[in-house]
């Protein structure tokens, strides 16, 4: 985010997920057979699963139920409460997302414990660092199911085997292993009318993408309504009630909430001072810039900065 952003082709999806930071916590193969249900709690924490085999039922709260096949990937960027189960009825078994324990057979087995499992799958879950990570998680989609997508299931084993393993530069490999796997996850995802609003559907919109891309583009111009309906083609009344629909959030707050996620992001900088962060994100002065970020975030910068720092 140091380069200047006039320089190049702005991609939004890409500097979200590269501002979100994430790292890889954990990752473990589970699989079940027979008669068997499970019940996770929300955590909110990303998660993700692809199904190695087999087939099994997930219901996810506030979602319609899936059907899981072998190549299938699962992302849920902010995990709410979900349900994993067989095709027969069982009573769900509350599960601890984040225990670790691993038996020594190096599967978590559930329902029949012997003989081949209806299911194998790899599941895990990870964090995101940036201190704007809810603003910037209410973008993606609340659950992304992608089928037969073979990169992706090449990237979920590339995560997997690195977390079995202690080898030098392993949290930088995991680091970029997960910021791929999110971007290819998500740009796989195909985004219906019926889908909820966030960043993806808006860059699924013809007209829409084009004024999202200037405003990563250009962070600081001072962007009127007017501008980014001309670069939409439409009218800024028709913009703006597109583009809130769409997205989840007007046009002009979406604008702010960026720059202040840009601009926490360059506070965390030891080498950027308070005037140049100001310009980079579209203040005329430092004093301008303070007003509006101890508004938007609840502190001032040089606090901020400090306590990043």
């Amino acid at each position: 985010m140091s380069r200047s952003r006039e320089s190049r082709t702005a991609d939004p999806l890409s500097e979200v997920i590269a501002l979100l930071r994430p790292r890889t916590v954990f990752s473990k193969v589970i699989s079940g057979a027979g008669r068997w249900a499970v019940r996770y709690s929300a955590y909110g924490q990303p998660s993700f699963s692809v199904v190695l085999e087999g087939s099994c039922r997930l219901a996810v709260d506030g979602q319609r139920p899936l059907t899981l096949e072998a190549g299938d990937f699962v992302l849920m960027p902010a995990t709410p409460g979900f349900t994993m189960s067989g095709f027969q009825p069982a009573t769900p078994v509350r599960m601890n997302p984040k225990a670790s324990a691993v038996p020594p057979s190096g599967e978590i087995r559930h329902g029949t414990r012997g003989g081949r499992p209806d299911v194998r799958m790899l599941g895990g879950y990870f964090v995101f660092d940036s201190p704007d990570a809810a603003l910037l998680v209410s973008l993606l989609p609340a659950l992304v199911h992608v089928r037969d997508v073979a990169r992706l299931a090449v990237l979920v084993q590339l995560v997997a085997d690195e977390t079995r393993q202690i080898r030098a530069g392993r949290d930088l490999v995991l680091a970029r292993l997960v910021e791929v796997l999110l971007v290819e996850a998500l740009r796989s995802t195909s985004e219906g009318a019926d889908a909820s609003p966030g960043l993806l559907r808006g860059l699924a919109d013809a007209r829409l993408a084009p004024a999202i891309r200037q405003m990563h583009a250009h962070v600081a111009r001072s962007w009127t309504i007017g501008e980014l309906a001309k670069a939409a083609g439409l009218s800024r009344s028709a913009f703006f009630e597109r583009f809130a629909r769409t997205v989840g959030l007007p046009p002009m707050e979406y604008l702010l909430a960026w720059r202040m996620a840009v601009a926490k992001d360059l506070l965390a900088r030891e080498d950027v001072g308070l005037a140049e962060v100001a310009s980079r994100v579209g203040y005329g002065s430092a004093s301008s810039f303070s007003t509006a970020f101890s508004r938007h975030v609840g502190q001032s910068p040089s606090l901020y900065a400090r306590q990043a720092g």
